[in-house]
């Protein structure tokens, strides 16, 4: 990135340390943590979507849905993470080939199944491998963001489910004395109240959703803890223009510190959307802050 490094093996000091933490592999490094939270800033509202969509569908009143809603919860909560996370993830993709080989190969006559193999033609690959390399890396990332919805959105199903099973249900029976239809009953009484029962169970699943970034590397998605893993490690002057033994000590560091930070900060925001969402209710929050003013 600087003129100075052509010829890393005359820097010493500052220079070179400028120079090593600017090479092609740091700024993949740095590009990896950018997609973290890219992965983060997506998935959260889809999780929280699948969630609401759970819960909803948990406590409807028609019998099917009901099912559906408690099975998506139950089954993804009941599955160890990575479990799903290499399931579902070869599951979906070879059924997206599955149905393009279909489509697009009619005239097969080989068997897909081939012992452990799964095989189909070139044109229902997904990803082509003629496709450019952002287009395999867009891939991968979006089976990312739809795995860890489907996850973290059964957990937050199962949080959403509760905090609306908490909202007192004299509100909602004020609100049908009054008229309204349980639609609007839904909407305008249960849902805008259930929030503040929620956040603290949806603030823990941020953290964890947090902490559960990289198992990304199972998808396929090189990560930050990849990344400083393959850096740190002792590298010689026969493979590398910057040598240096191992550390990945100090690559985890500034890991650690990332994490602490970010949850922090995470816990701040939490705290203040609780504040917030607090006021005027009939709750301890509420209540607090009623004496304070």
């Amino acid at each position: 990135m600087f003129s100075y490094c052509a010829d890393p093996s005359q820097l010493e000091g500052l220079k070179w340390l400028s120079c090593y933490l600017t090479t092609g592999k740091h700024m993949n490094l740095y590009w990896s943590l950018l997609t973290v939270l890219t992965l983060l800033a997506i998935t959260a509202p889809t999780a929280l979507a699948f969630g609401f969509g759970g819960a909803s569908a948990a406590r409807s009143r028609i019998a099917p849905l009901r099912w559906f809603g408690k099975t998506y919860i139950a089954i993804v909560r009941g599955v160890p993470d990575i479990a799903f996370f290499l399931f579902f993830v070869i599951a979906l993709d070879q059924g997206i080939e599955y149905l393009r080989h279909k489509t697009l190969c009619p005239d097969w006559e080989e068997p897909i199944r081939q012992g452990t193999d799964f095989i189909v033609c070139q044109a229902a690959k997904m990803p082509l491998g003629t496709s450019p390399q952002w287009v395999h890396e867009t891939y991968g990332f979006a089976l990312a963001v739809l795995t860890f919805a489907i996850v973290f959105g059964a957990f937050a199903a199962n949080v959403l489910f509760g905090a609306m099973r908490a909202v007192p249900r004299a509100q909602l029976e004020t609100a049908e004395a009054y008229g309204m239809s349980h639609r609007q009953t839904f909407w305008r009484i249960l849902v805008p109240q259930m929030w503040v029962y929620a956040l603290p169970g949806l603030g823990n699943l941020w953290m964890v959703l947090i902490k559960a970034t990289p198992l990304l590397f199972l998808l396929g998605v090189e990560d930050i803890v990849y990344w400083a893993r393959e850096l740190g490690g002792s590298k010689t002057a026969r493979f590398t223009d910057y040598p240096h033994p191992d550390w990945r000590m100090w690559y985890f560091l500034g890991l650690l510190v990332f994490y602490l930070f970010f949850t922090h900060l995470s816990e701040k925001v939490l705290a203040r959307i609780m504040t917030r969402l607090t006021r005027g209710q009939a709750t301890t929050g509420g209540e607090a802050q009623r004496k304070a003013a």
